[in-house]
């Protein structure tokens, strides 16, 4: 997996074959500061030609019977779980994720590609009541649920293996060609996962993998012979996919600053320890990552307290290191920015508890208390170290004062009230709520996706299968296996 000099290789896959001459991009680890991957990356004749590829492609692919998708998808879980250790170590070293935090990414991928093959296997179609109808007599009416072709696969650099995974497994589950577009901050990762699936059985026709920025998932999206896009990233630059699209079935799951509401029954010390181990995993760097705490006033102090000791008991360092918890950010810029915003909240009245530093790519782990409600990192995604404590007094204007983001990705609750927990769930304009839990919890075979600006959708391979593929009609005329009178 690594070269002779310790660099990581991650050639493209386009037209059936691995290609690593051409022009290269080096991957700098943000932790270890050297070359710890190298990727060939594409230009846009690579993406003509890999969409030209992926249409004849599809056929080949479509034919394969759903039983044959779904043994490969489960050997390819197996092997998630036999190379789990190189693959986690990759992750390390692309990204600052800790290793144990890849190992359970690698644990994800394997069950996800275990579920993407028992959604193969549920694939089928519907006999329709036509006769039920006056002008149905008579007939008879089958649908199945067909290929969609060619699917693209935009995945982000946080989660690079098991986003993937998700992606591509219910694709192929589906029937699909599947072209990949790698984030550039983890190519070799995503080389790796497109090899293990391949390993496993998949035919060379069943998958592409590209590398490059913008310009590439632009130049793929547009294309003609794309027929559903699935991706994942920020708000913004899934308005430009949706653009360069144009009339195809877009999946997109964007971007949050989820809200977690602690009400003033919840068991502290329980609550502010999940939300210090939720808020920080992969340094935040994640959608449903917890952003906002609103605390019931009259425990705000206490909680605020309980939190910021749980954050400085985290152990920060090399994410190679088995007892780290919190390594780097993707980047020295993206840590800057977070520390901007906190100081910008700081100038505004409120107060960093603990943290509020940070080494190159390294953000010590931050809580900000009482900042503005129009602080950046209030109102913006914040996608880093750093988590916001808000007091509340009224439930109901606690609820209203979440739905004020135009993001609605996740939101958890810590109460035992079950009214609460019901209003919660029918008034919080999100996708999803955690209850007892923060918004960072996530089943990877549950439905999980958000409204307004977090996108639409849902990513979980049963609702992924439905969108990867198109529902197909057959009338029978005159042949009925319905009542004729």
């Amino acid at each position: 997996m690594l070269d002779s000099i310790g660099v990581a290789p991650a050639p493209a896959l386009l037209g059936g074959k691995w290609i690593d001459d051409g022009p290269v991009a080096e991957r700098v680890g943000p932790f270890v500061r050297t070359v710890v991957s190298r990727a060939r990356t594409a230009d846009r004749a690579d993406a003509v030609a890999a969409a030209e590829y992926a249409r004849s492609a599809a056929r080949s692919v479509a034919k394969l019977a759903p039983a044959t998708r779904a043994a490969t998808l489960d050997r390819a879980a197996a092997l998630a779980t036999e190379r789990r250790e190189d693959i986690a170590r990759l992750i390390a070293l692309e990204l600052g994720k800790p290793i144990k935090d890849g190992l359970g990414e690698l644990d994800r991928v394997a069950d996800t590609f275990a579920v993407c093959a028992a959604e193969a296997r549920r694939i089928g179609g519907d006999v329709l009541p036509v006769a039920g109808w006056e002008r149905g007599i008579g007939n008879t009416a089958l649908t199945y649920r067909a290929p969609a072709g060619v699917a693209l696969a935009i995945t982000p650099f946080n989660a690079p293996a098991n986003l993937l995974a998700h992606k591509l497994g219910a694709s192929f589950a589906a029937g699909n060609s599947t072209i990949v577009k790698a984030p550039p901050q983890a190519p070799a990762v995503s080389a790796a996962v497109v090899a293990l699936l391949l390993e496993a059985g998949a035919p060379v026709e069943a998958i592409q993998l590209l590398h490059g920025g913008g310009d590439i998932g632009a130049a793929l999206c547009a294309a003609p012979e794309v027929a559903v896009i699935s991706f994942t990233g920020s708000a913004e630059t899934g308005a430009a996919v949706a653009r360069a699209a144009g009339a195809k079935r877009l999946v997109l799951e964007l971007g949050g600053n989820a809200a977690t509401i602690v009400c003033a029954d919840a068991f502290l010390p329980a609550a502010a320890r999940n939300c210090a181990r939720t808020g920080y995993t992969n340094s935040g760097q994640s959608c449903i990552s917890v952003q906002r705490i609103y605390v019931q006033r009259s425990r705000f102090a206490e909680f605020v307290d309980l939190l910021t000791a749980e954050v400085q008991a985290l152990k920060v360092g090399d994410p190679l290191d088995p007892s780290t918890d919190v390594g780097s950010m993707v980047d020295d810029e993206a840590a800057e920015r977070v520390l901007s915003w906190a100081t910008e909240a700081v100038d505004g009245g409120a107060r960093i508890t603990v943290g509020g530093t940070r080494d190159g790519a390294t953000l010590t782990p931050t809580v900000v208390a009482d900042p503005a409600a129009d602080a950046s990192i209030v109102v913006r995604e914040v996608f880093g170290a750093l988590v916001t404590v808000l007091p509340f007094d009224d439930f109901d204007t606690v609820l209203q004062t979440c739905n004020t983001s135009r993001f609605g990705l996740q939101a958890g609750l810590f109460t035992n009230d079950i009214g609460r927990i019901l209003t919660a769930w029918r008034e919080l304009e999100v996708g999803g709520l955690v209850v007892n839990g923060s918004s960072n919890f996530r089943l990877d075979h549950v439905p999980f996706g958000g409204v307004k600006d977090s996108g639409f959708g849902r990513e979980s391979p049963h609702h992924m299968v439905e969108d990867y593929t198109v529902v197909k009609t057959l009338l029978l005329r005159d042949l009925s296996i319905w009542g004729e009178n």
